[in-house]
């Protein structure tokens, strides 16, 4: 079935009659959960098959579904898992364990129908940024963040949920929180080449999401998510990303100007998707509105990624998730 080649969230714990009225209409890609979306398994696995009674078996739902500060799914229904830093603690085995949490949230999201998980955080923490990333990060060596992170990634895909990394080109040394205003890097283009080493190291994973950053040796006018000089020239240029490319939340405060206009800037810049989240249906019908149909590059970008997933999936060992939690446990009590 044909889609729009954007994500939107909603507002509760069901779609409402004007949600569904809209997303008939409107043929997003996919939904994005957050914590107002999420009560109970039953309740999530029943709004994510509404979602996919309306627009088709291939829709995808999304979540941030990180671990730490970063948990949509969370307790009493759903077990908490660490921060990225707590994998980088642990020494020798943490690709291991990395890759054995990670497998551990898909089997938590396939369960209730979440296809796609923003995670892993590829960005390199920097001294005197913004604790927005903080212990979302990995580690503090670019390429140490390369391998958890690609070991995450990998865990995910084994069990069947398509992994973005985030947020290309990175967002590690960011002095504001792009949630709430829009921050500026003004290092040399060499210095940021640290920061782009772990998306250069995982640019055959399938998909990846912008960061609402500009950086001034790259683009001093437009964030990474709106320039299409980052985009084409390093995303898809020095890191070698080909893969599907989503924006970072659109109504984030970091940008400015009108809905439609925020996502026609994207699009321009060189994205296949854009993300919205908050539910509001004012700002997704514009979002919409700039928003073309998946065709193309984009399309088969999502169909590449679609099909990564499902070979990851058919390779995968046999997994026990009651003796992966009792290792997942015994490893991070080690560095508790």
């Amino acid at each position: 079935m044909s889609f729009r080649a954007f994500i939107a969230g909603c507002a509760g714990l069901a779609l409402s009659p004007d949600e569904r009225a809209f997303f008939r209409e409107a043929r997003p890609w996919g939904l994005i959960l957050f914590r107002r979306n999420v009560d109970r398994p039953d309740q999530v696995r029943a709004l994510t098959e509404s979602f996919r009674d309306l627009l088709g078996a291939d829709a995808a739902v999304l979540v941030d579904q990180e671990g730490g500060r970063v948990q949509r799914l969370a307790s009493p229904h759903w077990p908490a898992y660490p921060p990225a830093a707590a994998f980088g603690r642990i020494g020798a085995q943490g690709e291991e364990i990395a890759g054995l949490g990670a497998r551990l949230i898909a089997a938590d999201l396939r369960a209730v129908g979440i296809d796609v998980d923003c995670l892993p955080v590829l960005d390199t923490p920097a001294q005197g940024a913004h604790r927005v990333i903080g212990d979302r990060a990995y580690a503090e060596k670019p390429s140490d963040v390369a391998r958890l992170g690609r070991a995450a990634a990998r865990g995910l895909m084994s069990g069947g949920v398509m992994p973005v990394m985030k947020h290309v080109p990175g967002h590690g040394r960011a002095r504001a929180d792009s949630h709430l205003e829009l921050p500026r890097v003004s290092v040399s283009h060499a210095e940021l080449e640290t920061d782009f080493a772990p998306f250069k190291a995982n640019a055959d994973l399938p998909a990846a999401m912008t960061a609402h950053v500009i950086y001034d040796a790259l683009d001093p006018l437009f964030p990474a998510t709106q320039s299409r000089a980052v985009i084409e020239n390093i995303v898809r240029g020095e890191i070698g990303f080909d893969g599907l490319l989503m924006t970072d939340d659109l109504s984030m405060k970091a940008l400015e100007g009108r809905f439609f206009e925020r996502a026609a800037r994207a699009f321009a810049a060189g994205v296949d998707l854009a993300l919205h989240c908050n539910g509001d249906l004012r700002e997704a019908g514009a979002v919409a509105q700039a928003a073309p149909m998946l065709a193309g590059k984009a399309l088969h970008r999502v169909e590449r990624a679609r099909a990564e997933v499902r070979a990851a999936e058919s390779a995968a060992e046999a997994f026990d998730p009651v003796d992966a939690r009792a290792e997942l446990a015994t490893a991070l009590a080690a560095v508790a």
